[in-house]
């Protein structure tokens, strides 16, 4: 259904020049009107994701487009108004915005925002919107890389790298949602208790403890089934001998900047993966939105928040503390 709605502003958050969080202003943009096949939201909480502090900074894989450049992936409202041809949402409707959109044209840091109904899912209206913000990127990523790309199977054992990540907590708690093990790893021993509290069956301090040793340990000597990896680098080679045979090694991030070395000891598979796997058609939106929305409504999906920032005017702070790498979970902007 078709809605009337006049142009309005809207206050959103742009940046003209590429730097750390003071380059980020609050100005008044003119949203237009929802056209065809486009979806008006009201934002009311952010998610915050590394993509985003790597745009600003000029370090993303695509540079952002200056002057006047948008930001951000991820944040859950309500429909405001719909264009024509809209048929899956109506005004009213609790939404999450699905991150498969150019972030400097459709970022969503705002009060408004106007986007293709294809970069849009549905939440459960109980849920609320800080914790509907804190879910798409992270669960959508560890379900997409566990379940379709590595085929989780109860029993088996997953080791999750930089596992005190959103996505890390996210994949302890899709494995544990599997009936499968989740292994975690951390660089210092502040973050164990944290990552035991939230499900994980073991943690390797890889500061202090040699994870293929700790991983074959845990494991009565066979290794793990899958590898999560967050981080790449050289130590990327060295995850395959924490592997079974045939084991199955997906590296979804590059925290380690140095070139990535893939294993020698086959045989095992090797897979990278990219949330557009998951985003890119309606079919995997629709499958990824389905998983969540179950997971969250009968409890065995609850999103790890690390911070919660009132307001737009916060959103250099929040970008700070992801710069810190001190935090555990999710950084959330209440808009």
């Amino acid at each position: 259904m078709t809605t009337t709605a006049a142009s309005t502003t809207a206050r959103t958050v742009l940046f003209d020049e590429i730097g750390g969080p003071e380059v980020m202003r609050i100005h008044a943009v003119e949203i237009p009107a929802p056209g065809p096949g486009e979806v008006r939201i009201r934002v009311e909480a952010l998610g915050l994701n590394r993509a985003e502090t790597l745009l600003r900074a000029g370090t993303y894989y695509y540079q952002p487009t200056l002057p006047a450049s948008r930001n951000g992936y991820e944040a859950a409202g309500t429909v405001e108004s719909v264009g024509e041809g809209v048929t899956a949402f109506a005004p009213g409707d609790t939404v999450l915005t699905a991150a498969n959109t150019e972030l400097s044209a459709h970022g969503v840091y705002g009060e408004l925002v106007l986007l293709p109904q294809s970069a849009v899912v549905p939440r459960p209206a109980e849920v609320d919107a800080v914790t509907a913000a804190a879910v798409w990127v992270t669960y959508s990523t560890a379900y997409g890389a566990l379940l379709p790309t590595a085929g989780l199977l109860p029993g088996q054992h997953v080791l999750i790298t930089g596992a005190s990540s959103g996505v890390g907590t996210a994949a302890i708690q899709v494995v544990r949602r599997a009936g499968a093990v989740p292994i975690a790893t951390t660089r210092t021993e502040a973050k164990r208790q944290q990552l035991l509290d939230l499900g994980a069956e073991h943690v390797i301090v890889s500061d202090r403890e040699d994870v293929v040793k700790e991983t074959k340990r845990l494991t009565d000597g066979r290794g793990a089934d899958i590898v999560l990896d967050a981080i790449g680098g050289p130590g990327f080679q060295a995850l395959g001998e924490a592997l079974v045979r045939n084991g199955k090694l997906v590296i979804y991030g590059w925290l380690d900047a140095r070139p990535t070395t893939l294993p020698m000891n086959w045989p095992l598979s090797v897979h990278g993966y990219g949330n557009p796997m998951v985003t890119e058609t309606q079919e995997g939106r629709h499958r990824a939105a389905a998983y969540i929305n179950s997971g969250l409504t009968d409890g065995t999906l609850r999103p790890v928040i690390a911070e919660v920032f009132e307001g737009l005017d916060r959103i250099q702070d929040a970008h700070r503390l992801m710069e810190s790498n001190t935090h555990t979970g999710k950084i959330v902007v209440k808009v």
